[in-house]
């Protein structure tokens, strides 16, 4: 994200007239207009955002749970419910204001997840995660989303999720390490869906490439796999201080810091009237809600909205509303069909799972560094902030991202002082 748009997002946010949520065209409207907008560019759009969404990313909440050692009903009960649940986001908000405004779930929660997990009891990391629902509904009810943005400079919240999400890029290279064959065989089918393959992601090529390797060099453990249909499972929620303070606090940020915050410039930029508050109340009530099946948060999406609200979804911007729909219906059912996926990937090796997440992260991780650095404001909060997320540190039992906006935030008061007072004034 620019400066230009930082800039411009953060003075919207500040200066907009509250309101819980804001009127939109309504259902009626939205149902009414949908077919005559669903055609090739929003079909084509709402594809291109359900393989993103549904590739890499997926793989980093697998590897999220294998890292907390999650059994897999609740494996399959967190992908059912951020994917089922942001589809419905996507769903609601489109048809409403008839605006691309995707819904899914936070791509850095997860990755900070991986490191978290390993910590606590899974019944206080559902708690932490009810907790993160309900402080961002708090804050979305109250008005108080944009005090909230002011407090965590967007570069420094930027810095963390690319310090914390930094392992996995260089997981491209241990997996390789690890499985040449696979790992070249994978970089290069990327490489040539990059270079070649425009309107297919990369990530599917891939992945489709990875997966015949894994089964021809024999890394495919299939022996007593069983796969069937699971239902979600509801988890009670208990409490801990260092659970809430090393995880909800951190994902109620990085929903409204990084997701609500990224999918609202990326509208504004598109010439949209985003309905801020509508977007952090629902993201709030989708937290809650997913938590109960132990799912991190289901929120507004940054990636997903870029990809329905650009012209990759038509000429037509009052049309590409269609596109989130879509892909709102196609994440709901990847979502129930989970409990089919998630023993599959479990058999592919593990470097592979390792190597598609990473290849998953290049464009956010540069979107993170991009937002982190090229604004020249924050910029040795901003590098603290790396620098600690990226240490992977953990004190009080409390994990690194946590502690890099902590940094991040001293650091930049103490050495620059004239951007805490230059955004506190906007």
């Amino acid at each position: 994200m620019s400066e230009v748009q930082v800039s411009r997002e953060e003075r919207s946010i500040s200066k907009s007239n509250f309101t819980i949520w804001e009127k939109g065209p309504g259902f009626a409207e939205g149902i009414k207009d949908l077919k005559n907008k669903l055609n090739a560019n929003t079909v084509t759009a709402a594809v291109v955002a359900t393989i993103f969404g549904c590739s890499g990313p997926a793989l980093i909440i697998m590897n999220a749970a294998q890292n907390g050692k999650l059994t897999d009903v609740q494996t399959i009960s967190w992908l059912f419910s951020v994917y089922f649940f942001g589809g419905l986001i996507s769903v609601i908000l489109a048809l409403y204001y008839k605006m691309p405004i995707n819904g899914a779930w936070s791509i850095p929660g997860a990755v900070m997840m991986a490191s978290a997990l390993p910590l606590f009891p899974f019944d206080q990391v559902v708690g932490s995660y009810l907790v993160a629902g309900i402080i961002v509904l708090f804050l979305g009810i109250s008005g108080l989303i944009g005090r909230a943005m002011r407090w965590i400079p967007l570069p420094i919240v930027m810095a963390m999720i690319a310090g914390a999400m930094f392992r996995f890029g260089l997981g491209i290279v241990t997996s390789t390490q690890k499985a040449p064959l696979i790992g070249i065989a994978v970089i290069i089918a990327y490489f040539w869906g990059y270079r070649f393959s425009k309107k297919i992601s990369p990530i599917l090529w891939a992945l489709i490439v990875g997966v015949a390797m894994a089964f021809l060099t024999g890394s495919v453990k299939l022996a007593g796999t069983k796969i069937g249909w699971v239902s979600p499972q509801v988890f009670s929620p208990s409490f801990s201080v260092e659970a809430l303070v090393a995880i909800a606090i951190p994902l109620a940020i990085l929903v409204i810091g990084a997701e609500n915050a990224q999918a609202y410039g990326v509208l504004t930029a598109e010439g949209y009237k985003a309905p801020i508050n509508a977007m952090t109340v629902i993201s709030g009530v989708g937290g809650i809600v997913t938590s109960i099946f132990g799912g991190h948060n289901a929120n507004i999406a940054g990636p997903m909205t870029a990809i329905c609200s650009s012209e990759v979804a038509g000429p037509d911007k009052s049309g590409r509303y269609a596109a989130t729909v879509l892909n709102g219906i196609l994440f709901g059912g990847f979502g129930l069909f989970a409990s089919l996926i998630v023993p599959f990937v479990r058999a592919l090796p593990g470097p592979l799972i390792s190597l598609l997440a990473g290849l998953s992260m290049i464009g956010v991780l540069l979107n993170a560094f991009e937002g982190a650095f090229s604004p020249r404001r924050f910029r040795y909060g901003a590098f603290f902030a790396l620098v600690i997320a990226m240490s992977g540190v953990v004190l009080f039992k409390i994990s690194s991202p946590f502690w890099a906006l902590v940094g991040g935030v001293i650091a930049s008061m103490i050495l620059e002082p004239q951007d805490s007072k230059a955004q506190n004034q906007r």
